[in-house]
């Protein structure tokens, strides 16, 4: 077995560790409440109802660290960022820029493949209101460092948002045994150069953003352009 076959056993067997944690009391309830109550839209729906595993490339250059799973989005279908408007946003922009095979994610079997990127997110559990603590954030984080040791192709680290830059911050902290200071602020395009890999900051795809125009496709298209840049890699056609 090649060192590449067994980091992506031990990146499966990580999927089946997370899923069955309960570890936070409040995501817990809340994430076993939404899947049995189920929204009007949904309700033949089984609904994945668990902590979700990391989706995409075990080769991944790309890491995208998200926020957490919304609670009839991924809560719903089992996979990061798939089944609702967020998840439509970005993937379509790593659709765009050559990472992903389909421009929308609509279920965990609809055959979506990622090349060059993966997704994760800072707490894995859907909370309520979409607003985990720092507390679970923090509990959630040896989860990342495990997974980030499993991924030694990664070169750049992208946050959708505050709360999954303080995430990935705590990460590399972790991961390198240092504090950073001064601590890089978070922005859209923001940069934090480091080891093993550069953070890129990017406004989280969520409705609030993306319906007021806080965040657009062509904003979204240059922060994946920059990232393809920092992690060396080519756009489509180009290599």
């Amino acid at each position: 077995m090649t060192a590449q076959q067994e980091r992506e056993e031990g990146l499966a067997r990580l999927g089946e560790e997370v899923s069955a944690c309960r570890r936070c009391p409040r995501l817990v309830v809340w994430r076993e409440q939404v899947a049995r109550e189920r929204r009007a839209a949904y309700a033949t729906e089984t609904y994945w109802g668990r902590p979700l595993p990391a989706f995409g490339d075990p080769r991944a250059w790309l890491l995208v660290l998200g926020l957490a799973p919304a609670a009839h989005g991924a809560n719903r279908t089992g996979r990061m960022f798939t089944g609702d408007r967020s998840g439509d946003f970005l993937y379509a922009a790593l659709w765009r820029a050559g990472l992903a095979s389909m421009p929308s994610s609509s279920s965990s079997d609809d055959g979506l493949k990622l090349t060059g990127a993966r997704i994760t997110a800072a707490v894995r559990c859907a909370p309520p209101a979409n607003k985990p603590t720092p507390q679970e954030r923090d509990t959630c984080l040896p989860w990342t460092v495990t997974e980030a040791g499993l991924l030694p192709s990664v070169r750049v680290v992208l946050c959708l948002g505050a709360f999954a830059w303080d995430g990935a911050l705590r990460l590399r902290g972790q991961l390198t045994g240092t504090r950073e200071r001064p601590r890089p602020r978070f922005g859209h395009g923001a940069e934090s150069p480091g080891e093993p890999w550069t953070l890129l900051g990017c406004y989280h795809p969520s409705q609030q953003n993306t319906f007021t125009g806080k965040l657009t496709e062509s904003m979204i298209d240059e922060v994946l352009e920059r990232a393809a840049e920092l992690g060396g890699a080519t756009a489509p056609g180009e290599g």
